[in-house]
């Protein structure tokens, strides 16, 4: 069973999470066709990725440094470290 090493609830199997995709921004000025690529269309290449996840019996959601291509954690964010930078 592959377990997820969390440092606010320790080692959980990767069961208990739901993957909710990368942390992207949006682009604040897209046309229908720039939005669509965002929406729609990834790199795929393998790399280290921010992603989110939920973990379902906490209801805490983490954000994920992730390895793609050795399928490895590099580190946990809290979601409150994370910002846009959306001009006011």
């Amino acid at each position: 069973m592959k377990l997820f090493d969390c440092p606010v609830i320790g080692k959980r199997p990767i069961s208990e999470f739901d993957y909710c995709g990368e942390v992207r921004r949006p682009p604040l000025d897209a046309d229908e066709t720039a939005w669509a690529d965002f929406v729609f269309n990834r790199n795929g290449a393998p790399q280290v990725l921010r992603e989110w996840w939920y973990h379902r019996p906490t209801g805490r959601w983490y954000i994920m440094e992730r390895d793609t291509l050795k399928d490895e954690v590099q580190r946990f964010i809290d979601p409150q470290e994370v910002r846009y930078d959306i001009p006011a």
